[in-house]
């Protein structure tokens, strides 16, 4: 695994790369970097300290749990924490949910090897600010890093703010039919204090749809106030929402306002609301019911005027049905349903979406691209976008970065995608009615399954019997879930 610039092996054109790089960040940050290859880490860790960053580094998840929690609540704790996907004792994205119950939102950069976007999709979900595909583009790795950075200084100006909620840049509503409806429920909805459940995949913009119906809404002078459900700690979550009195529990040095009285009379949006534990539920419901909510350690109930939008990757009332998630809660909150359609359903959307992300990167990364080749916009037009507008916006972003003529092709995309696309293209026709992608992949699937089990999963082995290498093996085994 190395850097995908095989410069950083010449300190001469390193020190250009270096040198070129510099107007990224303009104050040092503490770093810690998981990385069990030494060779890349060395290398990794040298490019960084090189534009100014101290970074720690260790190999092990195990490792990086006692440096994490060496520097809890120290004032230089980490700003960015940079892990490899798989690592010696575990895997990353276990580290990360671990972390996010104990409370730390510290921005972590996922890097992996496999170039699979469902793993980063996964990342994303798990807590994850950023993913980056091995081999590391090094422009890419500043930028992605920098916007870190960036995230990590603004987060208590964020979820503090009670000034109004500006037009966000990154929102755009698109001109297919499904789109056109989706928006019809948006203003139909926004006028009332109903509250909303946003539903749809990771990506697909449900917080940009919350924001709409805030500032289509009587309370748009308010405050809107965004809470990821899924980065709260269970132990801190109803502190995080309701607020706490100084000496309720250990480490409450001052009073804390929650985020309900933050959001007074505005809109609290909860992402990812099916995270929230059970305890935590009972004084939401009660909190919605009674609008007013108790901060822990207190007896004084607190009254608010806040409307709810909660949005969720899964169905709730299925989730109702297991256990784990109240019903009543459910019934309350779902006053008003949206779904939100993924990327793959807004076909005639695509091109708008990629004009409007391509217009917004120029403007960040002071560029000028202006148009994608057709090469582009065939793998564009192809690409399933498991990752929705999330993953669009990422990918735009880099190719715009990457580009040093007014049109982006193939030489800035993401490798992974020319990779995937290709694979596609070069399997065989299937007959008129299959579906072709999924009759070819379970057919790989179950070969490399049985493979794996003829050679008692000797990775080695299997690979050479299927005449691919073991990164590719390796990808393969993560994209199919393969145990």
């Amino acid at each position: 695994m190395v850097l995908n610039f095989a410069i950083l092996y010449s300190r001469q054109a390193l020190t250009t790369n270096i040198c070129s790089s510099l107007i990224y960040f303009a104050l040092m940050a503490h770093l810690l970097l998981v990385e069990d290859d030494t060779t890349f880490s060395k290398l990794l860790s040298n490019f960084l300290g090189k534009h100014g960053h101290e970074v720690q580094v260790c190999s092990t998840i195990a490792g990086a749990k006692d440096a994490i929690r060496s520097k809890s609540g120290a004032s230089d704790d980490f700003a960015v924490l940079m892990l490899d996907y798989r690592l010696p004792d575990g895997n990353s994205l276990d580290l990360l949910k671990a972390l996010r119950e104990e409370g730390n939102r510290t921005p972590a950069l996922i890097m992996t090897s496999f170039n699979d976007i469902r793993t980063a999709v996964n990342a994303m979900q798990s807590g994850a600010f950023d993913y980056i595909t091995k081999p590391v583009n090094p422009e890419e790795l500043l930028m992605v890093l920098k916007e870190a950075l960036n995230r990590k200084t603004s987060v208590s100006v964020k979820t503090t703010a009670r000034k109004p909620e500006k037009q966000s840049l990154d929102f755009i509503e698109g001109n297919s039919k499904i789109s056109k409806q989706l928006y019809e429920y948006v203003r139909l909805v926004a006028p009332t204090d109903m509250s909303v459940i946003i539903q749809g995949e990771s990506g697909t913009g449900k917080e940009h749809v919350a924001k709409s119906i805030h500032r289509l809404s009587k309370r748009a002078d308010g405050p809107f106030v965004a809470i990821d459900c899924g980065s709260l700690s269970k132990d801190l979550a109803a502190s995080e929402l309701f607020g706490h009195k100084k000496g309720a529990f250990t480490g409450a040095l001052t009073d804390k306002i929650g985020q309900f009285e933050a959001a007074d009379g505005g809109t609290l949006f909860l992402d990812e609301i099916g995270n929230l534990g059970y305890d935590v539920q009972i004084k939401l419901l009660r909190a919605l019911q009674e609008r007013i909510v108790v901060p822990i350690g207190s007896t004084q109930p607190v009254k608010v005027d806040v409307r709810l939008i909660a949005a969720t990757n899964e169905d709730l009332l299925t989730i109702s049905a297991n256990g784990d998630f109240r019903e009543d809660l459910y019934h309350r909150l779902n006053e008003f349903k949206i779904q939100v359609p993924a990327l793959r359903e807004r076909g005639e959307d695509l091109g708008v979406f990629i004009q409007h992300f391509v217009e917004k990167a120029n403007e960040e990364l002071d560029k000028n691209v202006r148009q994608l080749s057709k090469e582009v916009m065939d793998i564009f037009a192809k690409y399933d976008w498991p990752g929705n507008l999330r993953e669009l916006n990422n990918v735009i972003k880099r190719l715009v970065l990457l580009s040093k003529e007014e049109t982006a092709d193939l030489k800035a995309l993401p490798q992974e995608m020319i990779t995937s696309m290709e694979s596609v293209a070069a399997k065989p026709a299937a007959a008129t009615g299959s579906d072709l992608k999924l009759l070819q992949e379970t057919h790989e699937k179950e070969m490399i399954e049985k493979v794996l089990q003829d050679v008692r999963y000797n990775k080695s082995k299997a690979a050479k019997l299927l005449n691919i290498d073991r990164k590719t093996l390796y990808y393969k085994i993560e994209k199919y879930h393969i145990e």
